[in-house]
């Protein structure tokens, strides 16, 4: 039977997950994701663990924070003068807004502080520092 590699065109279900248990992200209920693995589309450590999988084939795989979306980046926290903020924009802690840089590329940054005349903004992914772990099922190998 084949076995994932590098190169191959997979199709998986998976449920996402921190490491209390907290569900994340999941394909349940929706279409397989599809992806090349190697191609660097995911995350690293998502990619790895899927080679050497069989068609129908059930794994958990832990993910170290590194091999994920990587440690918190404190060059990643910034503080935005409210000024600059649209003016129906009410700011509140764990809001999440769309930043636009300077290059046209929007990212998600979420508010992590409120002051009287300025927030600061996180810019690292939200599950930036984090272990995570995904139990998958491989579907299809093409």
């Amino acid at each position: 039977m084949a076995q994932v590699k590098v190169g191959d065109t997979i199709k998986v279900h998976y449920t996402g997950k921190l490491t209390d248990g907290t569900v994340f992200d999941s394909s349940e209920g929706e279409m397989p994701l599809e992806f090349e693995v190697g191609a660097g589309n995911l995350i690293t450590g998502f990619e790895q663990g899927v080679i050497g999988m069989k068609k129908d084939e059930n794994k958990t795989i832990s993910i170290k924070a590194e091999d994920a979306y990587g440690e918190v980046r404190e060059e990643l926290f910034f503080e935005i003068e409210k000024s600059q903020l649209p003016e129906d924009l009410k700011p509140e802690t764990g809001m999440e807004l769309i930043s636009r840089q300077a290059n046209g590329d929007e990212i998600m940054v979420t508010v992590t502080d409120v002051k009287p005349d300025s927030i600061i903004i996180d810019a690292n992914h939200k599950l930036a520092g984090m272990d995570l772990i995904f139990d998958v099922k491989l579907v299809e190998i093409k």
